[in-house]
């Protein structure tokens, strides 16, 4: 017991040390490159599998938390306001100790690319218990993503907003402000935890991440989502695909993209929620289509 309440007392300290240092909510470079496999690092990776040294632990997790604070700096800079940046950082970093003590270093995978997936994972999972969404504006998104996919599952294409703002029965400057409303509830929308999923904070695009071994099974159908999502957003609008591209592959923020396009950021956000509404519904279709199988 005194063991734990020691180890539960660093965890703390860790968190404080982490979260003290004043950094940009907007990173502005890029940390992922990893350097795990340098020599000291390698050492130090091994002594702690080995021994479980709460030392080497503790160096591990202050190694990597300025990465902690790079992803949740790219996640804060689409979420509300109130929504505090060093919040983000701390449910982060307990995503960086899961992370810590399940890595295995013999594996073909760099640890930055392994620890992503649970830094952001235990972010997000807070963010669903803290449900900063109103019920209102999830109601109105839901709306918005049914109305797409009905459109463009009758018409065979993208819909116009006229056809939209005619379908919902409201003009189009309501349904362009109807769109500014639901943009906060779904710029997460893409990194929701399938609940038919084992791992927590398993992010549908993480399907493009090999962070585990998967069985043979887990292979043929993580290739299949691959080829339905692929196709999901080769259909977007030129404009559309390409700031799902930017954000969510090449991870460059809403700022970033709206210089690339020469457009306002709240053009950007426009863009990225109806592409986020129609990857939606074509993702519950995915979605469907894997649990028949």
């Amino acid at each position: 017991m005194a063991q734990e309440n020691t180890s539960k007392n660093n965890d703390e300290e860790n968190l404080i040390q982490i979260t003290e240092v004043n950094v940009d909510k907007r990173p502005s470079a890029n940390p992922e490159k990893d350097d795990s496999s340098d020599t000291r690092d390698l050492l130090l990776w091994t002594k702690y599998k080995g021994t479980g040294d709460p030392k080497c632990r503790d160096e591990l997790i202050l190694k990597f938390s300025p990465f902690v604070k790079y992803v949740a700096g790219r996640m804060a800079v689409n979420l509300p306001n109130n929504v505090e940046y060093e919040d983000l950082v701390s449910y982060g970093v307990f995503g960086l100790m899961d992370a810590i003590e399940k890595y295995d270093p013999g594996r073909a995978v760099q640890f930055k690319t392994y620890a992503k997936t649970r830094i952001r994972g235990a972010i997000l999972d807070e963010l669903r218990v803290l449900d900063w969404t109103p019920r209102s504006v999830r109601q109105k998104a839901k709306r918005l993503e049914k109305a797409y996919a009905h459109l463009e599952s009758e018409f065979g294409r993208e819909a116009k907003d006229e056809e939209v703002a005619e379908y919902l029965e409201i003009t189009v400057d309501e349904l362009k402000k109807l769109l500014e409303e639901t943009r906060q509830s779904l710029v997460l929308s893409l990194d929701e935890t399938d609940p038919n999923s084992e791992n927590s904070g398993q992010s549908r695009l993480n399907f493009f991440e090999d962070t585990n071994t998967p069985t043979p099974e887990q292979r043929a159908t993580n290739k299949e989502v691959k080829k339905m999502l692929a196709e999901s957003i080769n259909k977007l609008s030129d404009r559309e695909r390409l700031v799902v591209t930017l954000y969510y592959f090449e991870e460059l923020t809403s700022k970033e993209i709206g210089s690339i396009l020469g457009v306002s950021d709240s053009r950007v956000s426009q863009l990225h929620t109806k592409a986020i509404l129609r990857l939606r519904g074509r993702l519950s279709r995915i979605k469907k289509v894997l649990l028949e199988d």
